[in-house]
């Protein structure tokens, strides 16, 4: 008993010393000339952001109520009847339309993207498909041109190409395809990436809007993802594009037929993206590089939210990482390279100038990034720190719940795991933010153009031939994914940032910001450790 008494006394003794020592230090830091000024100013820049945001999704909420209990539907803003049959022309009657499918090294879901091309209805001898293959695994490559063959000898015009280089990439692909003779007949164009599956009447549901409004340029689908349910990674990601399509899209197609292209599960016209000047490889986002000339050219684009292509989103954390790097420096990148020429532009509208500048890419391409890194996981964890420093709860409570309950209505059936969501989303925020800014300062990965991992049914079986058999990995690959793979120091290292920052408020706050910082430090320890998405083992065959 003396025993266990003197251990708690020097338990005792050295808590408390601890205690005296980390209220010195912080009672310095309020003391401090420097430190709290700092945060100071960088609390009313998150402040001021966090301002902008919520004006941008308050009236985008505005803009898609008044759409909707308005109707305003494209056929309803645009003619697009059926194409009508005529006997005299027969299927002249029809425009000649290219359908292109860039892919790389696809071997879960080149079958199902050609077979999905091939199977639109449209008449045999008024399409071409065309299978832009860069893939450097040489067996895929016999696998896609065997497909296209197969494909071919039942009578649909397919051709096969490939280049000896991989310059620009998917860009680089989509320019080289438009050079070949046979596409000189064509007058529009649909993208298709390699995981998408247009239903048989894409064709028939978009190209009357390119027939009957010559000033459309762009006609998009909405994506719809088949593989949202397969982990809570995948459903986080399914909020997110969701919003996106529900209302960012919707609202630029209704009020200044404007909006970025998404890449794929679209109609282009081609006399559009000749008069923009093509293709361009200079960012990694060469879809909304490609909207954005064709619309200060003065192309209008019409977004058709009730025609939907299914794709698979990335189910592996490591692909989403990718991503969502490329997703947010390559529009930044842009942004950089672009303002310029959007101010001097003439053809298009000061207001249509200010859509794109200051809404388009300013607020939901840079400003949405840095807020919610920089605001909700470096200034207000540090804000807690420094006694009795006052944090307004109307720029830290009230207007992120609200952005919050506007995003999520978009998808309904997930609206009980928002939380989860926030977490989510802030983590990824670090990566997005990491990514804008290296697009604006063009440093680094600012080209680098990684392509996201599709798995189709690769959880479950893999084709050999006619054969199948289940996938069974090499221990040692297991092992090198699970200690190296998974391990990511910055998301830890935030992780422990917000746990000291979280238990101090515990102890010592007086405003209950540690909830939140508890969850966000484990949400950054989870996906620190990777134990977020699917798992899929490295295989030795």
């Amino acid at each position: 008993m003396e025993g266990s008494r003197k251990m708690e006394w020097v338990w005792e003794v050295m808590t408390s010393g601890a205690e005296e020592q980390l209220t010195l230090v912080l009672g310095k830091m309020k003391a401090s000339t420097i430190i709290v000024p700092l945060l100071d100013i960088a609390m009313a820049i998150c402040l001021i952001m966090s301002v902008m945001l919520f004006v941008e999704r308050v009236y985008m909420a505005v803009v898609i109520t008044i759409v909707k209990i308005s109707g305003r539907k494209p056929d309803t803003r645009y003619k697009c009847n059926p194409i009508e049959q005529d006997l005299e022309q027969g299927n002249l009657a029809y425009p000649m339309v290219l359908v292109q499918v860039p892919m790389f090294n696809e071997r879960e879901v080149y079958q199902l993207s050609i077979g999905a091309a091939c199977r639109l209805s449209w008449p045999s001898d008024r399409f071409i498909v065309q299978v832009l293959d860069d893939s450097t695994d040489l067996t895929i490559k016999g696998m896609v041109e065997a497909e296209c063959e197969r494909w071919a000898s039942q009578g649909i015009n397919i051709k096969y190409e490939i280049r000896d280089n991989r310059n620009g990439y998917k860009a680089g692909a989509l320019k080289e395809g438009l050079k070949r003779s046979y596409v000189k007949e064509c007058d529009h164009v649909a993208i298709f990436d390699a995981d998408f599956q247009p239903e048989p009447d894409f064709l028939q549901r978009t190209i009357p809007f390119l027939i009957h409004n010559p000033q459309i340029g762009l006609v998009q689908a909405r994506w719809k993802f088949v593989n949202a349910n397969e982990c809570l990674m995948t459903r986080m990601q399914e909020m997110s594009l969701n919003y996106h399509f529900t209302v960012e899209q919707e609202v630029g197609s209704s009020t200044y037929a404007f909006f970025g292209f998404n890449g794929t599960a679209g109609v282009w016209r081609m006399a559009a993206i000749e008069e923009a000047g093509g293709w361009k490889d200079r960012t990694t986002v060469e879809d909304m590089d490609l909207a954005i000339r064709a619309s200060l050219k003065g192309w209008k684009f019409v977004y058709v939210g009730a025609l939907q292509v299914k794709n698979e989103l990335p189910s592996t954390f490591k692909a989403y990482r990718y991503q969502q790097h490329r997703w947010s420096c390559g529009p930044a990148n842009l942004f950089r390279k672009m303002l310029l020429e959007i101010i001097r532009n003439e053809k298009v509208t000061l207001w249509t100038k200010v859509h794109v500048i200051y809404s388009f890419f300013l607020v939901r391409k840079i400003i949405a990034h840095i807020v919610t890194f920089v605001f909700y996981c470096v200034v207000l964890p540090a804000a807690v720190l420094v006694p009795d420093y006052e944090i307004p709860k109307w720029g830290a409570v009230y207007i992120p719940t609200i952005i919050t309950v506007l995003n999520a209505i978009s998808t309904p059936r997930s609206i009980h795991l928002v939380v989860f969501w926030i977490v989510f989303e802030n983590v990824m925020a670090l990566h997005r933010t990491k990514g804008t800014f290296i697009g604006l300062l063009e440093v680094g990965r600012v080209n680098e153009w990684i392509v996201t991992e599709k798995l189709g049914d690769a959880l479950k079986i893999k084709s050999i031939g006619n054969a199948v058999k289940v996938v069974k990995p090499a221990a040692t690959n297991q092992r090198r994914f699970k200690f190296i793979d998974r391990f990511h120091l910055l998301e830890l290292g935030f992780g422990f940032y917000l746990l000291f920052c979280g238990c101090y408020d515990l102890i010592y706050g007086k405003y209950h910001f540690f909830i939140y910082l508890l969850l966000q430090s484990i949400a950054f320890f989870v996906m620190g450790f990777g134990y977020v998405g699917t798992f899929v083992p490295s295989s030795s065959t």
